[in-house]
């Protein structure tokens, strides 16, 4: 049985209570001071003990995506993959049909940057209808350290997109999910960073021209959106503000405004205030000309630490930059919360973007 399988979690589930009814009915029987019924309690315990942790590990894995198979968690996993080529530069590594459409995991060479990153891409059944129609196209970020498969798993973004279109609340709309840590175990927060790597270059550069070059995606601003949470959040934020010409909406599932500096991401600025600047929103908000965009951005009123953060950006947005907000009356900094926004904003962010001609490029 897989390491992620239901039947896998059933089996040592039932053991583990199974074990500790067992226990219950022998424990009097292993009453005693004899060495041989001291080590039968030992023993009872320490195998409860096992068999509830491996119940909850299993359970654990499976819910935040840590390991996917035996091999993966025992470190064996050696095979390789048969790549094939869905166009230039990007490789396809596996792919699945999925309720509405089909989702693709990818790889996302960097020819500029130099980075590579692998994502999932989600693809509605109109894709596969109108071979001349291009797509819109959503961005979808992570947290740090993040897992692209958590968009998936613990936020169903192709099933809410797949939803929406049946209902026609959206046009058929492509997803490109990605974690923004590219060069892990180092957080970039989406930097440019000097002498370094060149992540926020990547996303706007390599990774659209990924997407228009390996599938009929549209190349122009009006096309793509970028929604992401936490880290990802301000990433989107960033990215749409910073590059106008790239983006023209963002959503920002709990993000922040400024960039974080903290052991894990190491100097991101090398000592020059310009860089700290750049990517600092309020500062572009206060010092430069609003960018002609349309923003989303969520928070609680009890339980986010950036609620207040959130109304200062909010009050700071001028024209022609655009911001709409989603506040709930309390919700923590998780996954539980971002589901709540999500079949709002979600549409919201889809309906910023235009639906192209067969001949928009």
């Amino acid at each position: 049985m897989g390491l992620t399988s239901f039947p896998l979690q059933l089996l040592v589930g039932v053991l583990a209570l199974g074990a500790l009814v067992a226990t219950v009915w022998a424990w009097p029987r292993l009453a005693g001071r004899r060495w041989t019924a001291v080590l039968g309690r030992a023993g009872v315990l320490a195998g409860n003990q096992v068999l509830t942790l491996a119940a909850l590990g299993l359970l654990v894995n499976t819910y935040y995506g840590f390991y996917g198979s035996w091999d993966d968690l025992l470190g064996t996993d050696t095979g390789t993959a048969s790549i094939t080529t869905a166009g230039q530069g990007l490789q396809v590594l596996d792919s699945r049909a999925v309720r509405g459409g089909r989702i693709e995991q990818v790889i996302m060479p960097g020819p500029t940057t130099h980075l590579s990153e692998q994502a999932y891409v989600f693809l509605p059944s109109a894709y596969f209808k109108n071979k001349q129609q291009r797509f819109p196209a959503i961005l979808a970020l992570t947290g740090y350290p993040g897992d692209p498969r958590n968009l998936m798993t613990r936020m169903d973004l192709p099933g809410r997109m797949a939803s929406a279109i049946a209902k026609h609340q959206v046009p058929p709309t492509v997803l490109v999910m990605m974690r923004p840590s590219v060069v892990l175990p180092r957080d970039t927060e989406c930097v440019d960073v000097p002498g370094g790597p060149q992540v926020q270059k990547y996303f706007t550069d390599d990774v659209k021209k990924d997407m228009t070059d390996g599938y009929r995606v549209a190349s122009g601003r009006e096309f793509w959106g970028i929604l992401g949470g936490s880290t990802g959040g301000y990433c989107a934020l960033k990215l749409t503000m910073t590059h106008p010409e790239a983006f023209s909406a963002a959503v920002s599932l709990s993000g922040y405004f400024k960039t974080i500096i903290d052991s894990t991401t190491g100097d991101l600025f090398g000592g020059q205030k310009s860089v700290e600047h750049d990517n600092d929103l309020m500062w572009r908000l206060a010092t430069l000309p609003a960018p002609p965009v349309n923003v989303l951005v969520t928070s609680s009123k009890k339980g986010e630490g950036d609620y207040r953060s959130t109304l200062d950006f909010l009050a700071a947005v001028k024209p022609p930059m655009q911001a709409s907000s989603l506040i709930l009356p309390s919700g923590g900094h998780n996954f539980n919360t971002w589901n709540r926004e999500l079949p709002q904003v979600l549409p919201w962010l889809a309906q910023q973007l235009h639906a192209p001609t067969s001949a928009s490029t």
